[in-house]
């Protein structure tokens, strides 16, 4: 899924921006990964809290999410390189989806995340 999500906004802005659309993709797709992962960690904490369970503090849950960040942001920068994205680019279908939906999901999944991290 993530796959089709980068290649979509790589080739929607492959047209205009011509390389600029590889670190445009690259961004997007580190972005909204980190928003889904931060999503779930905040529903998990905000159960956790709710249940009374006191897993880690506050200090360790961001420090746990910035280390996963870096970990997502190297993952990606060494998938999206070179060959593998060009075997997605071939394999990609006319089918595209739309750019506005496509940006909308990362910020709604960070409006979620920070609704439930508001949860005491």
């Amino acid at each position: 899924m993530l796959d089709t999500f980068y290649i979509s906004v790589f080739n929607y802005y492959k047209k205009t921006l011509g390389k600029r659309s590889l670190t445009i993709a690259l961004l997007y797709i580190d972005f909204l990964e980190l928003s889904i992962i931060l999503a779930f960690a905040a529903f998990f904490k905000a159960f956790a809290s709710q249940m009374r369970i006191l897993v880690m503090s506050t200090t360790k849950f961001w420090v746990l999410f910035a280390a996963i960040s870096l970990f997502v942001i190297f993952k990606n920068w060494m998938r999206y390189n070179g060959k593998k994205r060009n075997i997605l680019n071939a394999k990609s279908k006319s089918k595209r989806a739309s750019i506005y939906l496509l940006w909308f999901l990362p910020f709604g999944c960070l409006s979620i995340a920070f609704i439930l991290l508001q949860v005491q």
